[in-house]
């Protein structure tokens, strides 16, 4: 783990109505593995400041970071990063942090990703990379959302269903052609079991969901150690 750094805005994309994507440039950035982290440090003219944690969203690429912002109501940042921060302005940033809910590209085995609304933000790391390697294992994508205006990395992740299982399972409101009615993420959802040992699960979203994942995982007949969970809410 590096000090913190300065990292300056250079573009931002919207990805759903609340939800923004934001890359920075920090100057000899030591590089991260996809799923880990950073902490974000606001500081005010009066010298208050503020830090909040944000999911890496992409591979490591130079000197460039990307980062997942959900914006939440009533929030102190993730408002003023959605919005409100200029293109050009600087933040400070410490990372890359975590270690535990991270995947290599050198990893072998297939791999298994399941994502509840915002916490797509790691797991996008973890595919673009996979889609990058040489690795020629199936790799699944489920990602849960309550509907199609929803979704984070739209265009992307229908480009990527040409080389991955990427399956969309909404939960309030499906879209007409959806194969699938709207309802919360079953045992059904699930492939099960697992296709070997060495397959790894990972899984991210609110607490919830989370739990409710974990608990399907287990029942499909995944091991415990097969699995990681990073959660927020």
């Amino acid at each position: 783990m590096h000090g913190w750094q300065r990292a300056r805005l250079t573009e931002r994309t919207k990805q759903t109505a609340t939800g923004r994507t934001l890359k920075f440039e920090v100057r000899q950035w030591p590089g991260h593995l996809p799923g880990q982290h950073v902490d974000v440090r606001l500081t005010a003219g009066d010298g208050y400041q503020a830090v909040r944690s944000y999911s890496l969203a992409a591979p490591a690429d130079a000197d460039s970071i990307e980062l997942g912002i959900q914006a939440a109501f009533g929030g102190e940042v993730s408002p003023y990063l959605a919005d409100d921060l200029p293109v050009g302005a600087e933040v400070e940033v410490k990372g890359p942090l975590g270690g535990w809910f991270v995947w290599a590209p050198q990893e072998p085995g297939p791999l298994l990703l399941i994502a509840g609304g915002s916490g797509i933000v790691p797991l996008m790391a973890m595919l673009r990379a996979r889609l990058t390697s040489t690795s020629d294992e199936p790799c699944t994508l489920l990602y849960s959302v309550r509907g199609p205006d929803e979704v984070w990395y739209a265009a992307e992740l229908d480009s990527a269903a040409h080389h991955a299982r990427v399956r969309r399972l909404y939960t309030r409101r499906a879209p007409d052609d959806s194969e699938r009615p709207a309802g919360r993420i079953t045992e059904r959802d699930v492939p099960g079991p697992p296709p070997s040992a060495e397959c790894r699960c990972y899984v991210c979203g609110p607490t919830g969901f989370v739990e409710h994942v974990s608990n399907l995982l287990l029942t499909t007949g995944y091991a415990p150690g097969q699995i990681r969970t990073e959660r927020f809410g």
